[in-house]
């Protein structure tokens, strides 16, 4: 006679069950979900421990199980469902059998016949609870029956028993410290009761997520803890299993908060912000004083991070944002990563930064993929009316540019960001301090990092990630303020009425945004780096040392996985190309060369750039021309048709860019610039050698010499491998040249090789050093405008004024070539390079010739030098 079935999957009415689909579909479920789901269930019988009691976790968790073709739910704990199906009751004993009925029973037979089973450990509490602080907020017990039942089941049969950690993350708000006055009603948000759970996921239902902790096999937990009585496991596992479960919605709801005002009383109450008011405190200062002070820096530097603030944004994000991007790429890998590393410890986010979009795509992406929200560090010129107090309820918290010499800031600043460590909060900083007008990296700053270091190698508990992230722009919405910059202008300041003027950027559009995770760092890595034992306290020295080598492994870490978008190659080859015009079928040739090398050093490429064979997307090249013309940066002629009137990017065009914004688009080229410098380098030395050795050939030392000597000139320009010494670089860089046929090495000479992809070697050592004329131009304009300080020192800031009018006139007279040359920033690097070199010095703030430089023949002799450095020019 065949066993009586005593259990069967939920089956809801029709009604619900539409209601169900419309809803519960929206819910995020990982493939890896299902996958993992499915190779345990080959393994063992299925047990999805859930937090607290709840019926809309258990109908949403049957219906993914039933859409997956995962083992059906065949058992849960007692949760009243009667009341969801009035249309039937026969359903009635799949999920509450005869009471009769052991509970062992019920289990034994829905995990016997395939199925799987529901188990809620706790229940919310309720009103009475809340107000007695019988639960501490932490739900009831209610499933500690139920677990004994799974150690009796587990010790009759040899399949094992597997408890699959499952939680639902209804809402992204994180939890908060005490009891609420809605809680009494509604439950807690962390316990929340069926209704609030309603209400969360009518809020949030975009962004719901099921997460899936580490699952335990019960026969290895009861073989591991041999002895124990039961009262003692269930503890035990309980216990383990509610940490799994936190771990995973803390993933996505961050920390618990506190109110702001507590925050700020509990950090001026820390021992190291007293001793800093004691250690201040005198005649006539006295410590209130003090803590009134930092009280009140402390309201100016906090976020105050407000969900509500943030749903709002993220609507007005979602539809301004379309408007002018194409949207944001990025790997999906990326993101898993980043919800791993969450889990592990507490994630600091270096982003480049080129854009003021930089402080909203962090925010945007995690929001979207559930991850917490970082809190931002942000400079004090964005703290203005009205922007301040939304840019703060969004996350941002905000730092004076400069703070030496007020030592109780400093300790205010200090203070705050360990607390937000220690908290758990992840943080996002801009280790370039602000942002690149160029496109190019900038210099770290170590200011702030130095806090993030100190306050993560107090809190020696928590480990402390650093995530370098590039940010890479097709085109950059201040493309034109910058070019203004650039060109000697003054930087607007950030207004109400800079940002009203931002309704002129609807008009266009700026491509695509491209995010990039690196590799993620630890103080453990990079003291292996440096050889600093883990054990070892560090001194002084050591800690300036560990910090050094984190803010430039993560600098290198940006450049390394940037991507290359249509519109940086675009306008990589737009500018470096020799001729005034190009044909479109000759600018897509011109760019899938460049791409090849590129990709060839291990370069990233923008998921548009590729179609899905792995071939270049002409269209997408087309696309970044259509965005340049638009933007009226290049000019399009048809000149097989000279009659066409016609203002579209595509076959048959011509372009050109125009003479005044050569400038604008050497913003989107130098977004990845730098993957072609040290070959450039060899280039440009090659194709300057003595005449005697023939054009485009020289000894490989003398090419060697070269080679260095300008990459010391270029040390404030262009950031060089620190990972090996200059001869190793250089050695890779020649045998890669050589491996492609662009050199070619005879004993001791170099030569230009016979190239590939249909150039020679010549064209290739040309293409390359064209991509670095400008800045050899640059610094030839800063050279000549050294005869200005014969007379007299001046201001940097004066001195560069009138470089960058000298350099227009040159470019008009025809000195030099590229109008992008003109550059303030080139200029003023030049200008620390000749400092380095020993061709300036600065005298009370201002810059001077160097003793020994003060002669028009020394001078001089600086500017012909340089130009000897460009391909063609002779001095």
């Amino acid at each position: 006679m065949a066993k009586r079935e005593l259990t069967r999957p939920y089956e809801p009415n029709p009604v619900l069950r539409a209601i169900y689909r419309r809803f519960f579909e929206k819910i995020q479920v990982d493939d890896a979900w299902v996958r993992k789901v499915l190779d345990l269930a080959s393994e063992g019988s299925i047990v999805y421990v859930l937090r607290n009691l709840n019926f809309i976790d258990f109908l949403a968790l049957d219906y993914l199980t039933k859409r997956h073709r995962l083992p059906q739910v065949r058992f849960v704990n007692d949760l009243g469902l009667w009341i969801l199906n009035p249309m039937g009751k026969g359903w009635l004993n799949a999920i509450m059998p005869p009471k009769t009925i052991s509970r062992s029973a019920e289990l034994e037979d829905a995990l016997e016949r395939g199925g799987s089973a529901a188990l809620f450990l706790k229940r919310p509490p309720g009103v009475l609870d809340l107000a007695a602080g019988a639960s501490g907020g932490r739900g009831l017990n209610e499933g500690d029956g139920l677990v004994r039942t799974l150690f009796e089941l587990q010790r009759k049969r040899d399949r094992p028993i597997l408890l699959v950690p499952q939680v639902f993350v209804w809402t992204k708000f994180p939890d908060s410290r005490g009891t609420e006055p809605l809680d009494f009603v509604l439950g807690p948000r962390e316990w929340p009761s069926p209704l609030r759970t309603v209400a969360q996921f009518l809020y949030n239902y975009k962004h719901v997520e099921l997460k899936l902790g580490e699952p335990i096999d019960l026969s290895a937990f009861l073989a591991a803890n041999p002895g124990s009585p039961d009262p003692v496991l269930v503890r035990r596992l309980t216990y383990a299993v509610l940490g799994r479960l936190e771990r995973e919605r803390r993933s996505v709801t961050g920390p618990a908060e506190k109110p702001p005002e507590r925050v700020r009383q509990e950090i001026i109450r820390s021992p190291k912000m007293r001793a800093v008011i004691d250690d201040l405190a005198d005649e006539r200062t006295d410590k209130y004083m003090l803590r009134q002070r930092a009280l009140e820096m402390l309201k100016e530097l906090q976020a105050t991070p407000d969900r509500t603030t943030i749903k709002a944004m993220e609507v007005l994000f979602d539809r301004i944002f379309t408007r002018i991007y194409a949207g944001i790429e990025f790997e999906k890998s990326d993101i898993e990563r980043l919800r791993a590393a969450a889990k592990d410890g507490v994630l600091v986010l270096l982003p480049s930064h080129k854009s003021h979009i930089d402080y909203l795509i962090l925010s945007y992406i995690f929001n979207q993929h559930n991850l917490p929200l970082p809190l931002i560090a942000a400079g004090d010129n964005l703290n203005f009316f009205p922007m301040g107090a939304v840019f703060r309820r969004g996350g941002a918290f905000f730092i004076r540019r400069s703070f030496r010499g007020d030592r109780l800031y400093g300790a205010v600043v200090d203070a705050y960001v360990r607390r937000l460590l220690r908290s758990g909060y992840p943080v996002e900083l801009f280790l370039e301090g602000g942002r690149s007008r160029t496109g190019k990296l900038l210099a770290p700053k170590f200011g702030l990092l130095n806090m993030v270091a100190d306050a993560a190698l107090a809190i020696p508990d928590k480990e402390c990630l650093f995530v370098p992230i590039s940010i890479g722009y097709e085109r950059v919405i201040e493309a034109q303020g910058y070019e203004r910059e650039l060109r000697g202008g003054e930087k607007t300041k950030e207004d109400a009425a800079g940002l009203l003027k931002s309704r002129e950027l609807l008009r266009h559009r700026y491509g695509t945004i491209n995010m990039q995770v690196g590799q993620i760092l630890t103080f453990g890595e990079i003291r292996r780096e440096i050889a600093i034992d883990a054990g070892v306290p560090l001194s002084p020295a050591k800690r300036r040392s560990l910090v050094t080598r984190l803010g430039n492994r993560v600098m290198d870490e940006i450049n390394r996985v940037t991507a290359i978008t249509p519109g940086a190659l675009t306008a990589l080859s737009l500018l470096s190309h020799e001729q005034r015009g190009i044909g479109h079928s000759e600018l897509v040739d011109y760019c899938s060369k460049l791409l090849s090398v590129a990709e060839g050093m291990g370069a990233r490429t923008s998921q548009t750039l590729r179609t899905a064979a792995g071939r270049l997307r002409p269209e997408a090249l087309r696309e970044a021309c259509q965005m340049f013309i638009d933007a009226e940066i290049v000019e399009v002629q048809f000149l097989e048709d000279p009659g066409s009137s016609g203002n579209q990017a595509g076959a048959g065009a011509t372009y050109s860019v125009l003479r005044n914004k050569r400038l604008s688009l050497d913003t989107s080229k130098n977004i990845i610039v730098h993957f072609f410098v040290e070959r450039a380098l060899v280039a440009m030395a090659l194709l300057t050698a003595p005449e005697g050795a023939g054009e485009g050939r020289a000894t490989f030392p003398w090419v060697r010499d070269r080679v260095q000597a300008l990459s010391k000139l270029f040390k404030f320009e262009f950031r060089f491998r620190a990972d090996a010494p200059f001869e190793a670089i250089f050695e890779s860089t020649v045998q890669a040249m050589a491996a492609a046929g662009e050199v070619v090495r005879e004993g001791e000479m170099l030569a230009a090789g016979p190239g590939h992809d249909g150039w020679n070697g010549h064209l290739w050592l040309r293409t390359y050093a064209s991509i670095l004329q400008n800045f050899i131009e640059g610094y030839y304009v800063a050279a000549r405008a050294l005869e200005l300080l014969e007379k007299s020192p001046l201001a940097e800031k004066e001195l560069t004024k009138k470089a960058l009018s000298a350099g227009h006139r040159l470019f008009l007279e025809g000195s030099i070539e590229r109008a992008e040359s003109v550059s303030k920033t080139i200029v003023q690097n030049a200008f620390q390079a000749f400092i380095d070199h020993g061709y300036l010095t600065v005298r009370d703030t201002k810059l001077d010739l160097a003793d020994g430089m003060a002669s028009r023949e020394a001078f001089g002799a600086v500017a012909e030098n340089l130009r000897a450095w460009i391909p063609g020019r002779t001095a």
